[in-house]
């Protein structure tokens, strides 16, 4: 039972830090902050959710993992409600999505 137990945790944590790479990649590659915040949101709230159930699962049926899982809701919950608060401010201020073509230094007329 403890190994099918670490063998789904394992699963669990190395999915989760896939995703919080390709979110962190996600950051560098895409072009602006609507972009960004985007891959933030979704990205790393499942990849530290993976995280978090990947611990609940290792520790097992124990406060910790009560702990683990209440933490889980509250990323769940959270994190994406902050970054959708993040872009609403950003388009409240008035900051501009990127469109293609529009690069701005893409040589255009003089």
């Amino acid at each position: 039972m403890a190994d099918i137990q670490d063998i789904i945790a394992v699963i669990m944590v190395s999915a989760g830090a896939f995703f919080m790479l390709i979110g962190g990649i996600g950051i560098i590659r895409l072009p602006d902050f609507f972009a960004r915040t985007h891959a933030i949101g979704k990205n790393d709230t499942l990849g530290i959710m993976l995280i978090l159930g990947g611990l609940a699962v290792h520790v097992g049926f124990s406060l910790i993992s009560v702990k683990l899982v209440i933490a889980l809701l509250f990323v769940g919950l959270t994190n994406p409600t902050a970054s959708h608060a993040l872009a609403q401010s950003a388009i409240v201020s008035g900051l501009k999505p990127w469109f293609r073509g529009d690069e701005p230094d893409s040589g255009g007329e003089a």
